[in-house]
């Protein structure tokens, strides 16, 4: 018979992270990185993210306080935008958009022969003050903001470069880590929607 331990609702976090800090063992994390790692390995469920994880140098101070002087958050997919702490968010002045689903984004896309996400992250450049990208699903978004990089001198605040999949994932995050934008990047084939999301909501428990 399988017998279940009793935790209350509120420990079942508190556990969970007392595992994951048991099973990494001696792995030394750097200490600003480790509650995003922390976060998205009790997201997943996956410990290849201790070293698929990567950071530009300071990351997550720059990305933090870019948060604390009221960035917003863009996102590439709707359960992304779900998953972030807006409330949190909020406290420093920050909302999260993802445009995805809005009409002008589809039409766009369309006219110029490309996908909603590129359309969407031209979009979300003309919003005014701080920007964060937090993608976790379309490369193409990535592409694009790497070509306005490129093009027009576009520089957010940070970047977070997790999609997901096969066909230019790989290639899409290397392009971010070339732009000079602060990243958290996941390098490989692995990431998704709810790993951005859950390092946003890592860097915003930590402010």
């Amino acid at each position: 018979m399988i017998k279940l331990r009793a935790v209350l609702p509120g420990d079942i976090e508190k556990k969970s992270f007392e595992i994951i800090t048991r099973e990494l063992g001696d792995k030394k994390l750097d200490p600003e990185q480790e509650p995003v790692i922390k976060r998205v390995i009790h997201t997943t469920a996956d410990f290849d993210y201790a070293d698929n994880l990567v950071f530009s140098e300071g990351a997550v101070r720059r990305i933090s306080d870019a948060i604390r002087r009221g960035a917003c958050i863009v996102t590439d997919t709707q359960m992304a935008w779900a998953g972030i702490n807006k409330k949190k968010l909020r406290e420093y002045g920050g909302e999260a958009y993802c445009f995805m689903a809005d009409e002008d984004v589809a039409a766009r896309a369309e006219r110029e022969g490309t996908t909603r996400a590129a359309a969407g992250m031209k979009k979300a450049a003309n919003l005014a003050g701080p920007l964060i990208f937090a993608v976790g699903n379309a490369p193409t978004a990535l592409v694009q903001l790497y070509r306005m990089g490129r093009a027009q001198g576009f520089k957010p605040e940070g970047i977070i470069g997790v999609p997901v999949g096969f066909v230019n994932v790989v290639e899409s995050k290397e392009l971010i880590m070339q732009t000079g934008v602060p990243y958290i990047v996941a390098k490989g084939r692995k990431g998704g929607s709810n790993v951005a999301a859950a390092i946003v909501n890592a860097v915003l428990y930590r402010l």
